[in-house]
């Protein structure tokens, strides 16, 4: 008598066996297409963050723009002053390298920074330390307990720096000018004034 193999069973573990290697490659490939998905949306999150803190500009000017003059009714003004502090979320900033240009309508000059002269480096900036009409400098560095005498140029939450600037002789009465400060992160800062029709040793600009 001739018996016949019954092979359904080994069919059907075949069969289970294919099903379990198709789970298990699914799952692989939905775990590798997850993590790539993860780390795009990462990706794309940090893009954004840099660019909004590009886009952002990172301080502000505090209070009145100040043009100075060697003596009343003068042909010109010497120095422009103002206060700066930090925008609200930004981190300390070195502000020795910022780039700083003055531009009207007869000149476009960019400062460069006085180390020389400026709070927390070697010269008394209260003794002949005014700089040029080529130069800016670090002044004087308050916060919000008052004056303090700071180490170095780096500007931090609740600090102000009061910058005085060079300006050339082109800063003569009526005449409107654009001071531009580029920190080493954040978007361009503009200031954009008048120069009086009477030139005094102080004055408020407008």
């Amino acid at each position: 008598m001739i018996m016949k193999k019954n092979e359904n069973a080994f069919t059907g573990l075949e069969a289970a066996i294919v099903l379990i290697a198709f789970v298990v490659v699914a799952a692989v490939f939905s775990y590798v297409m997850l993590g790539a998905g993860f780390f795009t949306a990462q990706k794309a999150q940090d893009v954004v963050h840099s660019g909004i803190g590009q886009a952002a500009s990172s301080i502000e000017v505090v209070g009145d723009v100040y043009g100075e003059a060697s003596e009343d009714n003068a042909d010109n003004l010497t120095h422009v002053r103002f206060r700066v502090q930090l925008t609200s979320g930004m981190s300390n900033m070195n502000l020795g390298h910022m780039r700083v240009t003055y531009a009207d309508s007869g000149a476009i000059q960019q400062l460069s920074f006085n180390n020389t002269h400026s709070y927390g480096n070697p010269g008394d900036p209260h003794i002949g330390g005014e700089p040029n009409r080529t130069q800016w400098r670090i002044m004087e560095v308050y916060n919000r307990e008052g004056y303090i005498l700071n180490n170095n140029t780096v500007i931090r939450p609740g600090e102000q720096f009061l910058l005085q600037l060079g300006v050339p002789e082109s800063a003569t009465p009526n005449t409107r000018f654009t001071i531009s400060m580029q920190p080493e992160m954040g978007a361009l800062t503009t200031i954009v004034r008048s120069v009086p029709a009477s030139i005094y040793k102080g004055n408020v600009l407008r």
